[in-house]
């Protein structure tokens, strides 16, 4: 149960992973040349975080109904595989030095990720409240 449980969480992180990148591509390409840096930030950072919650919300069903404990354990996963393919796909992909790489979490020109990543932290226990669960 626990393992099944385990990759239906990670099958839902691989669905908030593309919306994450097609967010980013949306970011980069049509919001920020759109309007300046830090509101095409702020808004890319609201919109995935919507996304993040909805799909939370949406997830659970499948996921099934679990103790609230099971809920954090979820969204902590998620945070660690986010952290872990940022950190991975920056270095490693992109060749980006950690000084940039940190960058995104000081809040500079409205960066907003380190609020984007409670939110992935903290959704699926968000979605279970919503949802009467929790």
């Amino acid at each position: 149960m626990v393992l099944e449980i385990a990759v239906k969480a990670f099958a839902v992180w691989l669905g908030i992973l593309v919306l994450a990148i097609a967010n980013g591509t949306l970011r980069e390409v049509v919001l920020i040349p759109a309007m300046v840096k830090r509101s095409g930030l702020i808004l890319s950072g609201v919109l995935l975080s919507g996304l993040i919650l909805t799909v939370a919300y949406f997830a659970l069903p499948w996921i099934g109904q679990v103790p609230v404990a099971s809920y954090a354990a979820i969204g902590f996963g998620w945070l660690c595989l986010t952290l872990a393919f940022e950190f991975t796909f920056g270095r490693l992909i992109q060749g980006k030095p950690w000084s940039q790489l940190l960058e995104a979490y000081t809040f500079k020109d409205g960066n907003v990720w380190s609020v984007v990543l409670l939110i992935t932290a903290l959704a699926p226990y968000l979605a279970a409240r919503i949802r009467g669960w929790a």
